[in-house]
């Protein structure tokens, strides 16, 4: 009797590398709350509005688990998640006292970006990933 062996991640689509995708994706959403708990002085200065940064971060993440995931499940799970996560650190923000304050407007912005990033599973783009880094 020969079992299979269980792949890494069977939630994830069958990737040639997808220890490589999830860490990367994991990676960027450090990098979110990172960058959402720093101290104001800390901040880059950036040529764009900071509710179009919160936007396209939480955009990229929801984004990101459309093209790791397989079930629909899951992408609506993970877009659940990062509202929550943007309004925990939002309040987290608030609380920590380190220059930066709770905006209810950067809440929102979080919020359609994880949206608009879960409505990229209607797209042919859904797949990119996935024929780029399809397991043979």
């Amino acid at each position: 009797m020969n079992a299979a062996k269980p792949r890494f991640g069977t939630s994830l689509k069958p990737f040639k590398r997808p220890r490589l995708w999830a860490g990367l994706w994991m990676l960027a959403i450090a990098v979110v709350v990172i960058g959402s708990l720093l101290p104001a002085r800390d901040l880059p200065s950036v040529p764009v509005s900071d509710k179009f940064e919160h936007f396209a971060a939480y955009a990229v993440l929801s984004a990101g688990a459309v093209q790791l995931f397989v079930r629909r499940l899951s992408w609506g799970f993970v877009c659940i998640l990062l509202v929550l996560m943007g309004i925990g650190l939002e309040y987290l923000q608030a609380q920590m006292g380190l220059g930066r304050q709770l905006d209810r407007a950067d809440a929102l912005a979080n919020t359609i970006g994880a949206l608009i990033g879960l409505a990229s599973a209607f797209t042919p783009w859904r797949d990119a990933l996935l024929r780029f880094d399809r397991r043979p």
